[in-house]
């Protein structure tokens, strides 16, 4: 076929060139010869001189696990179209109909995304007090313990023993612009610490607490591989801590319950710090059922509260949001 030959140091340019002029062959592996480059082109071009070359054809990568699945073609419509990634491991949620595939499915995944090592399904809903799930082996390696990364930190974590969301990176981003140098914050359901690692980076001190062992643990070894000294870990229960904690900012990060976590929160912040308040909402009214229990916890206190934002986080369930209210105390 026909190839555009130029001295390697003149390849990118070229490239660039060839590309803006619409006649880089697609499909092909660029070759090299002694000093020189070759590229496949779809015909003459002005201003380069032209040879015959032999192309090897580049392996089309599939961009979904869903192109390359060895399942049935009647339960193909019910393959999901997404699931979580945690560093190098990879957590599915299968219907019913998909869980005799299961293996096939996980070694699809596999196959499309090299980075992952691991694949899983979910066994059980999210539940207990330390919020974690069963979850079943599909195919790679089968170990729950990764490094996951975002953010820019890193944290270490077994995702069959703590509750991780890699869906809340982004939320977790929006309160660290929000964190001012200085800070006092008290993170009241930490988990492994991706708030309070990340919010370290400019607070002055961090209170992360959690009921789970586990979660304590990772966190105190995600402290050290980060290097965020000023986040200290506090194994229990947040109603023993909560009062004995003052700070500027507080993260209400339990969705499911928070709304029984109020008092503690409002009793734990200083006058004018800010509290990150999160729950769950019914797509017509997402936030006006959790606000007036912040106000009546408040004004059982006699605190008085300003509303500052409110914020539609994730779909949770068919109708359902998580969603976020950031309030501050007076």
């Amino acid at each position: 076929m026909l190839a555009v030959k130029v001295p390697k140091k003149e390849a990118e340019k070229t490239r660039r060139k060839l590309l803006e002029l619409g006649v880089l062959s697609k499909g092909y592996s660029v070759k090299r010869e002694e000093d020189f480059v070759l590229f496949p082109v779809t015909g003459p071009v002005d201003g380069f001189e032209l040879v015959e070359a032999e192309f090897e054809r580049l392996e089309k990568r599939p961009h979904s696990y869903r192109e390359v699945v060895d399942v049935p073609e009647k339960v193909k419509p019910l393959l999901p179209s997404s699931f979580d990634i945690i560093g190098d491991i990879a957590i599915i949620e299968l219907p019913d109909e998909l869980k005799p595939y299961g293996k096939a499915i996980g070694e699809a995944i596999l196959k499309v995304h090299r980075h992952i090592k691991a694949v899983f399904a979910k066994g059980s809903k999210v539940e207990g007090e330390y919020r974690v799930r069963e979850l079943v082996h599909l195919a790679g390696e089968n170990r729950t313990e990764t490094i996951h990364r975002e953010n820019g930190i890193r944290l270490k974590l077994d995702v069959a023993k703590v509750y991780f969301s890699p869906r809340l990176a982004t939320e977790r981003m929006r309160i660290f612009r929000k964190t001012r140098p200085g800070e006092v914050v008290f993170d009241m359901f930490a988990g492994v610490g991706p708030y309070s690692i990340l919010l370290a980076k400019k607070a002055k001190l961090v209170f992360a607490c959690d009921l789970n062992p586990w979660a304590v643990r990772y966190l105190e070894e995600n402290v050290r591989l980060n290097k965020t000294n000023n986040v200290i870990p506090v194994l229990g229960d947040v109603r023993k801590v909560a009062g004995k904690i003052k700070a500027d900012r507080v993260i209400m990060n339990l969705p499911k319950f928070a709304d029984r976590f109020l008092r503690e929160a409002l009793l734990s912040v200083k006058p004018g710090g800010v509290i990150h308040y999160y729950g769950f909402g019914p797509e017509g009214d997402l936030f006006s059922e959790h606000e007036a229990k912040i106000k009546a916890v408040a004004r059982e206190l006699g605190l008085n509260v300003e509303f500052l934002e409110r914020r539609k986080v994730r779909p949770y369930a068919p109708r359902q949001f998580n969603i976020a209210i950031d309030f501050r105390v007076e």
